[in-house]
């Protein structure tokens, strides 16, 4: 006789993870390292958010994100500002700082770009970031936006960086609400003083030693972030879906897929947890520990009793770079 298994409802939830957009998305990196002949190994360690180069006292820092069509035209202006603020934040992933941004911009006029530029400019002005030029075309189909951040860091945090052990941190400021798609804006009614101080956190926080590893919350939200992380360690991961606890109104699949303005993944050592949450509370900010790093290559859903593996990277490579631990 066969027996076919019961489908739980955290079975669905993990099947659902797997098939949604935002985190099916991110297969295309390890498509592009391919096609570009990079590893994980190579200079800069493709993988982590933004390339760390040795400069001899420290890190040089360099990042990059471009913008689909459909986000851009749904709401340039804030598409804009993300082309800041998201560069910010993976800087800021990697304990460091920002130094300078430059745009590439495309449009059909320059009235079209106006509102792309506008969005940059604000949140520029607001990070205490300068803008110093980029690329601009007034002559194309279409609408486009990219942009390219400089930074600096004096010690890292890594995304290679998990052991098993470790315990996992969410932090994630949940003063906001939805604005195009899943992703979460919390930034909207902060002042210019609240939101570089939030980001000087890491930075801080790397150099007194509590935060060795992490991520920025990206486009693949908790559980696609989880899983980057996870790979690029070589590690496991277990997300305790009863200790994550989204913003009043959002249900808990949305929270796990979301783009957060301001989310990071920390990975740290369980006596490090009291005093790293403190740090965040002081400014507002949500910090739970989500989970903790395990051996072996699941990120795991569990709720209670119940457990579900959402995705397994070495059976299917995510980021598909290799590992520098493995």
């Amino acid at each position: 006789m066969i027996v076919t298994p019961v489908k739980t409802p955290l079975d669905s939830l993990a099947e659902a993870l797997r098939c949604h957009p935002s985190i099916r998305s991110k297969l295309a990196i390890g498509a592009a390292g391919r096609a570009l002949g990079l590893t994980a190994a190579s200079y800069g360690h493709p993988g982590d958010d933004a390339a760390a180069l040795p400069n001899g006292g420290g890190y040089d820092l360099i990042a990059g994100e471009g913008f689909i069509p459909a986000f851009i035209k749904d709401d340039p202006w804030f598409a804009g500002w993300c082309a800041v603020m998201v560069n910010l934040s993976d800087i800021a992933a990697m304990g460091g700082r920002a130094r300078a941004i430059v745009d590439q911009i495309w449009a059909p006029t320059p009235g079209q770009a106006e509102p792309m530029l506008a969005g940059m400019k604000a949140a520029a002005t607001a990070y205490g970031v300068p803008l110093v030029g980029g690329h601009t075309n007034f002559a194309a189909p279409d609408l486009g936006l990219a942009a390219t951040v400089l930074g600096r860091a004096d010690v890292l945090i890594s995304s290679f960086a998990a052991r098993p052990g470790h315990v996992l941190v969410g932090v994630i400021d949940h003063r906001g609400a939805y604005r195009n798609f899943d992703n979460f804006f919390a930034a909207a009614h902060a002042t210019s003083d609240q939101l570089r101080r939030d980001l000087e956190l890491l930075p801080e926080l790397a150099q007194s030693g509590l935060v060795p590893a992490g991520k920025d919350i990206s486009q693949g939200g908790i559980a696609g972030t989880a899983l980057m992380l996870a790979e690029c360690s070589n590690v496991g991961i277990v997300l305790d879906l009863g200790a994550i606890h989204p913003p009043s109104g959002v249900s808990l699949p949305r929270w796990l897929r979301s783009f957060p303005s301001y989310g990071f993944l920390l990975s740290v050592a369980p006596e490090s947890v009291a005093q790293l949450c403190a740090q965040f509370d002081a400014h507002g900010i949500a910090a739970q520990v989500f989970g903790h790093v395990t051996d072996g290559t699941a990120v795991t859903l569990r709720d209670g009793l119940d457990a579900a593996i959402f995705w397994d990277h070495a059976q299917s490579p995510y980021l598909n770079l290799g590992g520098l631990n493995a």
